[in-house]
């Protein structure tokens, strides 16, 4: 038996879904500029003029060098950080390593991305990361504020990334800093996925970030060795000389597949299996990629997927565009995958539009791939013209892809493999699967609240510019789970801002209007359900509530029935009778012994619906018939019999004779001097606000005094 073949229920958490993504490469500040880029086949690598090098402090002697290439991918706004938002003070923020600050930024997205509040979710979150070594950063830190020697340690130390990322976001899962170079990310992501499915965390983080320093920089090209001759990558083409580095960073969240098909995730993609293996000695070098190693890490993927070679359309290679590194990848492929039948699977590399960013290529290559399956597009492979004569792909199924291609089904679900290959031997291979189809939700309540929140009000109004631009692009969205992503999905801070809308052009028009924000203190504040007695009760009563409400209409319907033995009817043809302006209807529900019914019901059942939607009350008070549905709610005594009580209450109250009420602005004391015989001192509402009530004669006689 395979090691991968285990029980139904052990095969299905295997499946993990990928529920959130962030990035910034080289020309994306995120994820859709990045996919934006991808589509229209845009190389990001900048290449530098001598003064802008010199600036930096790059000497002229090697700007001149005629070896020296010019290029670099590089990150945009990396002075950037938005320390009081993460809780560090700015001379910290100020000393702290930059792709340790924007990793803060990138999970944070991430996990927002996904729709989770890591302080409000109540399972475990892993963290499993990777981050270049920035060890001129370091020098520089120690050599400015040598006196703070211990903190810089521990804010600029790879050793810590994911500690204190797991710190600051409250993250309680396992985390883990790791590395084995070019494929620290993809392992991050196998890794992250073992651990899903063993039950070691719920959520996990993965990914990895680079940046290095200076950061308009070149490199010295050295003929044979990894880096272009022009600073650019050429995959499998035949004037590949090399890669060129560049800084990125990408972060997925990740969740067992069943769990977020029943947590209604938004889900990019699947991972059906993964697998990581080393090369050993059997190559010629520590630093040169192994056939068999490739060839090893791909079908133990395959295996742990268990799917057929054939289902396979696309896959994402390591792709660095060296002489050496780029045959031995496509005979790795040709020797795992090659022996399928029919069908082509293209062939396609980052690296050819954002360079190699290091530490980040695995997960920048795992983030194309999730979007490619996502939008059933594959960019093109960048570059390419003539291959590499050194490769051979007669007979094969492999096709470079040079163009965006739309990416057909043929009635299969699209799959596709992601390579990472680490410099010195670590290799991983993902097995890839387009999301499973999901159930067009219905809309619910016809209105929703929209709620935005930021630490201070210039946040507040981007938050604002970005739902909109959003919703802009993203027409057919489902207003509820826009709702219920903003409201639950987030994090809820001071400077607020909300509005209720039916349909998307209604948020749009109000967010570009602007409608009023506030500030709301970060405190508790106890609430209380009050309760309303007899005279406040109409027909329809929420009847609003009771058409798109479940769980009020559930409420009502439990109390209707469990009131006809009492009643004799069926309250709801009272409450909701089929004529919207039913005459009859509306005197019945003045007589005591069924409105009070009608208001405990609607009261029981709006109290049931904060309830549900996470208001719960400090406190619960009520007034005459209010009181009961103030005490059942308490557990004063059960629904059965309170429904009971109402019911007889209404009908005792409705056989004494008639009588007034008569509201007067007196003191007690003063109140009591029109008490007699046939009027008594009903309620005292507040020191100057008293009822008297008796038979309508003898309280008439008491108002016409007052007069």
């Amino acid at each position: 038996m395979s090691r991968f073949e285990d029980s139904d229920s052990i095969r299905r958490v295997k499946e993990i879904a990928v529920i959130g993504m962030a990035g910034r490469f080289p020309g994306a500040k995120n994820i859709d500029a990045f996919w934006a880029n991808l589509k229209k086949g845009i190389e990001s690598i900048s290449h530098f003029s001598d003064d802008e090098l010199i600036e930096v402090g790059t000497s002229p002697e090697v700007v001149k060098h005629p070896h020296y290439v010019k290029a670099k991918g590089i990150l945009e706004d990396i002075d950037c950080f938005d320390a009081d938002f993460f809780g560090y003070p700015p001379r910290e923020a100020e000393r702290m390593d930059p792709q340790i600050r924007i990793l803060h930024e990138c999970c944070w997205e991430a996990l927002e991305r996904a729709g989770y509040n890591p302080e409000a979710y109540e399972g475990l979150i892993g963290m499993y990361v990777g981050a270049n070594e920035n060890q001129q950063w370091i020098l520089n830190i120690e050599n400015v504020h040598p006196s703070q020697g211990y903190d810089n340690f521990l804010l600029n130390y790879r050793d810590y990334v994911a500690t204190r990322i797991s710190n600051k976001l409250d993250l309680k899962g396992p985390s883990f800093t790791l590395l084995t170079a070019c494929s620290t990310s993809l392992v991050a992501i196998h890794l992250a996925s073992q651990a899903l499915a063993r039950g070691e965390c719920d959520m996990a983080l993965a990914g990895g970030v680079s940046l290095s320093l200076p950061y308009k920089s070149g490199y010295f090209y050295q003929d044979g060795l990894m880096v272009s001759a022009d600073g650019h990558c050429r995959t499998f083409d035949a004037k590949a000389s090399g890669t060129v580095f560049g800084d990125g960073i990408g972060m997925v969240v990740l969740k067992p597949l069943d769990r977020a098909r029943e947590d209604r995730d938004h889900i990019h993609a699947v991972i059906k299996g993964s697998a990581v293996n080393n090369d050993g000695n059997g190559k010629m070098g520590f630093t040169a990629p192994s056939i068999d190693g490739q060839k090893r890490v791909i079908l133990a993927a395959m295996e742990a997927a268990q799917i057929e070679p054939e289902s396979i359309g696309y896959i994402e290679t390591h792709g660095t565009g060296t002489r050496l590194g780029d045959p031995v990848e496509i005979e790795a492929l040709k020797q795992a995958l090659g022996s399928r039948k029919n069908g082509v699977c293209r062939l396609g590399s980052v690296k050819t539009n954002i360079g190699h960013v290091n530490i980040a290529a695995g997960v920048s290559s795992f983030i194309k791939t999730v979007l490619s399956l996502e939008k059933g597009r594959i960019p093109s492979s960048l570059h390419f013209r003539k291959l590499n004569p050194d490769i051979d792909l007669k007979g094969s199924p492999f096709r470079v892809n040079t163009r965006l291609t739309k990416w057909q089904t043929n009635g299969h679900v699209r799959r596709a493999g992601v390579s990472a290959f680490g410099f010195g031997g670590t290799n991983a291979h993902v097995i890839l699967e387009e999301a499973p189809n999901r159930e067009t939700p219905r809309q619910g309540r016809p209105y929703q609240v929209l709620v935005l929140s930021a630490k201070t009000e210039s946040a507040l109004e981007n938050a604002t510019r970005n739902l909109i631009q959003h919703l802009k692009k993203n027409t057919d969205l489902n207003l509820a789970d826009v709702a219920y992503t903003l409201s639950t999905g987030r994090k809820h801070f001071p400077y607020r801002r909300m509005c209720v809308c039916r349909d998307v052009n209604d948020i749009q028009k109000a967010m570009r209007d602007r409608s009023p924000s506030y500030i709301q203190e970060l405190h508790h504040r106890p609430v209380t359900f009050m309760f309303p007695g007899q005279g406040s009760q109409y027909v329809n009563m929420g009847v609003e509530l009771y058409l798109e409400e479940p769980i009020f209409r559930d409420a009502v319907d439990r109390c209707a029935t469990m009131l006809v033995p009492h009643l004799g009817l069926d309250i709801r043809d009272i409450l909701y009778p089929e004529k919207p302006h039913d005459k009859e209807a509306q005197e019945r529900l003045k007589q005591t012994a069924i409105a009070q019914s009608a208001i405990f019901v609607v009261s029981y059942a709006l109290a049931r619906l904060w309830r549900a939607w996470g208001i719960t009350p400090s406190a619960l008070i009520g007034h005459s018939i209010g009181e009961y549905a103030a005490a059942v709610l308490a557990g004063v005594f059960s629904l059965e019999d309170a429904l009971f009580l109402v019911a007889r209450r209404g009908q005792f109250m409705q056989e004494l004779p008639g009588g007034s009420m008569l509201a007067v602005p007196l003191s007690q004391v003063e109140a009591r001097e029109f008490v007699n015989a046939d009027v008594s001192l009903a309620a005292v509402n507040a020191p100057s606000l008293c009822v008297l009530s008796g038979p309508a004669d003898a309280v008439e006689d008491v108002r016409k005094r007052l007069m």
